[in-house]
């Protein structure tokens, strides 16, 4: 005989059916919600390549304008996520004049694009058009991931640029085997042919970017995101902040073959940014020539730029105003987490505060 005071309500069985369809959905069909909705419009393009400029909110603005830069790799609206969850808002509201850099998604006839074309011909113009359309006698530039690295290099190389502030978030300069962690020994000479692969294929694959990525913790990256959705789905918390981050997680581009075989030999493999041997166009990349005021930050548990290889600008830089500061959090979640929002964005904000008038 069944006990129907010990059977679930109707209700609560209906529930649990549309719980597991809604997890079982997007499992299948993937993550799929709008990202990127603070408003922008372009103003220079060249190329695959846009340079967005974020509509002002806010009535008082500070002089100097930041220009966003991210990496090669991935799509840079993580750094405009979602409303309330995006630092490009932020930064925005806080008064900012706030510009974007997208590399666009390269094609096949963009495998020979390497760091020289993006730093001189992509970076460096994107700059002196954004001064041109703020009226900015100087700028601040934040480099998130690659993006920071590539920021680095571009003070380097142009010290003589009205660079007023560098910002480096999550970015790697050392690349010693001791500070790179598992990237050193997946990336070593001695079992990766970076040549042979950008041979093969031309331009690297999203996916088998993010594979590696992704195998790095392959237990809390394969499982682990899953294991979140399906909590959130079943105490009926919000997935908004989920969806957006997995959706950016698996929205990989293909990683330009020139530029990807000097990421690995010439960064991972050759250590050629700290002993200062990366030569693009007939200049040398010397880190010392930085001399703009600094802020270095790292997540403490960033497993793609560990905290040695971020931390490493403190000592290369030739910056004397230099900060560092961490946040107990990863690669993605030094962007995206409550622990960034609370803690992170507002020491940015204080940080350039002083440093923007």
């Amino acid at each position: 005989m069944i006990d129907r005071h010990s059977m679930p309500a109707a209700s609560d069985s209906e529930s649990t059916l549309q719980k597991l369809r809604l997890g079982m959905h997007i499992m299948l069909e993937g993550a799929r919600i709008e990202t990127g909705r603070t408003p922008r419009a372009v103003i220079w393009s060249k190329n695959k390549a846009r340079l967005y400029r974020y509509a002002p909110t806010a009535q008082k603005r500070f002089a100097v304008p930041i220009l966003l830069v991210y990496a090669l790799i991935n799509r840079p609206y993580i750094l405009d996520l979602l409303p309330g969850s995006s630092l490009v808002e932020y930064l925005v509201g806080q008064g900012f004049d706030v510009y974007l850099l997208d590399w666009g998604i390269p094609g096949d006839e963009d495998s020979d694009l390497g760091f020289e074309h993006y730093l001189f011909d992509y970076l460096a113009r994107a700059v002196k058009r954004m001064l041109s359309f703020s009226r900015s006698r100087e700028f601040t530039l934040l480099g998130y991931c690659m993006g920071g690295t590539m920021s680095a290099m571009y003070a380097a190389l142009f010290p003589d640029q009205p660079l007023r502030n560098l910002v480096l978030l999550a970015s790697p300069i050392d690349f010693t085997p001791e500070a790179t962690g598992l990237y050193g020994l997946w990336t070593s000479a001695r079992y990766f042919n970076p040549h042979q692969m950008v041979e093969a294929l031309g331009n690297i694959p999203g996916e088998l970017i993010d594979l590696g990525n992704r195998l790095v913790k392959p237990v809390a990256n394969f499982v682990g995101p899953y294991v979140t959705m399906w909590e959130r789905i079943a105490h009926d918390r919000p997935l908004d902040s989920w969806l957006a981050v997995n959706k950016w997680v698996s929205d990989g581009i293909p990683f330009p073959g020139a530029a990807f075989r000097q990421w690995i030999s010439d960064f991972y493999q050759q250590n050629k940014l700290v002993k200062g041997e990366i030569e693009l166009r007939g200049r040398r990349v010397d880190l010392t020539h930085i001399c703009c005021p600094v802020l270095v930050i790292a997540g403490q548990q960033d497993h793609i730029c560990t905290l040695p290889q971020a931390e490493a600008a403190m000592r290369l830089l030739g910056s004397q105003d230099k900060e560092f500061f961490t946040l107990d959090a990863g690669h993605v979640g030094l962007l995206t987490s409550p622990n960034a929002r609370k803690k992170l964005w507002p020491r940015l904000w204080n940080w350039l505060e002083s440093r923007s008038l």
